[in-house]
């Protein structure tokens, strides 16, 4: 909690400070030899240095034939590289007290490291950090313990009505754009990869050209060049990726899709293609969301769902910009007799707040929360390491945070009611429902 605390003062220290071009959060920004770019916070209040590198290799570059193999590719970095096998990587992480980390979403595949900053721990941690971005080795009996363990875990989730609901809605939203695949992964796709693919796979995204490397903590700038150098140097340099991924295509009309579950609730799903990183109604849409499904408590959905008639047992809604349009989508859980009931009550809601938009006093409250609320977003060394490399990615302004909360204090209700008018059409979202008695 200590930790915590110290890092949460410094964070402040850090969005109030002066003197700085960017006085909120002093980014630093530049490009490696091989072309990686790399964006910087120095904080020397803990001796703790974060660093996660980036590439766009995320699963919407999965085939519908290989699904899965975006995300198999990033997990498998871990289990084995430069002849050292996911229990020496284990051992000499645990030995220095680093922790190793990975994510994958749509768009952006990749690792962190977490390691202290003193020379000894560091030098080690990063030096094994760049065998395992720079050499894996795939080795093909992890991968097919992996690969066993993977599909075990698809099997179970293909039992589950919201991995049912997720995968459904995702198809049914995407169709047959790239996105479409994200949830496509299915046993017999697992099972088909190979070694050889993974490989592929690798030299395909995992290059030094397009490399997205972010760093935050007790190292100086100059320290933050050779570490990044040290790590972009060794990837593969086939040239930058390039971006192939076509528009979101809008659906043209609504479309309903019921499954049947034993499940005692139904899991249901709303969604319309949503907007982008970097999106001009970036902010009108997300305080707008706020008050609508993104408030928790605070939200008309929440409010008029399940508060006053108690349909439901949680609801809510998001926007998730990507680099083409994320979904937007509003979620909630109800008895499988209320369904209809509540699904027409959502729909409602959803209406009035389109054609009708927020009240003065609703977009008041929204600010003083989201304001209010902003140091929390920026209270760790690990939260601002994931803003700086979506700031990376996405390729948004270096002065993003700084200028967050000014852009949230100017959104009116006049802005919000024109996005959510211009960018959602409810009469043609796409509607999963699971826990239904039949398919329509």
């Amino acid at each position: 909690m200590a930790i915590i605390n110290r890092v949460f003062a410094t964070a402040c220290f850090l969005l109030f400070s002066a003197g700085s071009v960017h006085a909120g959060l002093p980014i630093q920004h530049w490009q490696t030899a091989s072309g990686s770019e790399v964006y910087f916070v120095e904080n020397h209040a803990l001796p703790i240095l974060d660093i996660s590198v980036g590439f766009a290799a995320g699963s919407s570059h999965d085939s519908r034939d290989k699904a899965g193999l975006a995300s198999l590719t990033q997990h498998m970095l871990m289990q084995g590289a430069a002849g050292m096998s996911d229990e020496e990587i284990s051992r000499r992480l645990a030995d220095i007290g680093a922790k190793l980390g990975g994510d994958v979403d749509p768009d952006r595949a990749g690792l962190s490291l977490r390691t202290l900053s003193s020379p000894r721990e560091s030098t080690q941690a990063l030096e094994l950090l760049g065998k395992i971005l720079q050499h894996p080795d795939f080795p093909e009996a992890v991968l097919e313990r992996e690969k066993t363990r993977i599909i075990s875990g698809l099997r179970e989730a293909a039992t589950q009505p919201e991995s049912i609901a997720d995968k459904a809605f995702n198809a049914a939203l995407y169709g047959g754009h790239p996105y479409g695949v994200v949830e496509a992964s299915e046993p017999e796709t697992v099972a088909a990869l190979k070694r050889n693919d993974l490989v592929d796979f690798y030299h395909a995204y995992y290059h030094a050209d397009g490399a997205v490397i972010a760093l935050i903590g007790d190292v100086s700038r100059e320290g933050a060049a050779q570490i990044a150098e040290s790590l972009s140097g060794g990837l593969p340099n086939g040239g930058k990726p390039v971006n192939m991924l076509p528009p979101v295509p809008f659906p043209e009309a609504g479309k309903e899709v019921r499954i049947p579950h034993p499940a005692s609730q139904s899991h249901i799903l709303l969604g319309y293609p949503g907007i982008k990183r970097g999106d001009a109604d970036y902010f009108p849409l997300y305080v707008g969301n706020y008050i609508l499904g993104g408030g928790g408590f605070v939200s008309r959905l929440t409010e008029e769902v399940r508060e006053k008639r108690g349909l439901v047992y949680s609801v809510y809604s998001y926007f998730m910009p990507l680099a083409e349009l994320g979904p937007f989508q509003i979620g909630l859980q109800t008895k499988r007799e209320q369904a209809d009931q509540s699904l027409k009550l959502v729909r409602e809601v959803l209406e009035k707040f389109i054609t009708g938009g927020p009240t003065e006093q609703e977009l008041t409250a929204a600010k003083q929360n989201i304001i209010g609320g902003f140091p929390l977003r920026i209270d760790s060394n690990g939260k601002i390491l994931e803003y700086l490399a979506v700031i990376g990615f996405y390729h948004l302004p270096l002065t993003y945070l700084d200028d967050f909360n000014g852009k949230v204090a100017k959104v009116t209700t006049a802005q919000i009611k024109d996005a959510f008018a211009r960018r959602i059409k409810p009469d043609n979202m796409v509607t999963v429902v699971v826990g239904g008695e039949s398919d329509k």
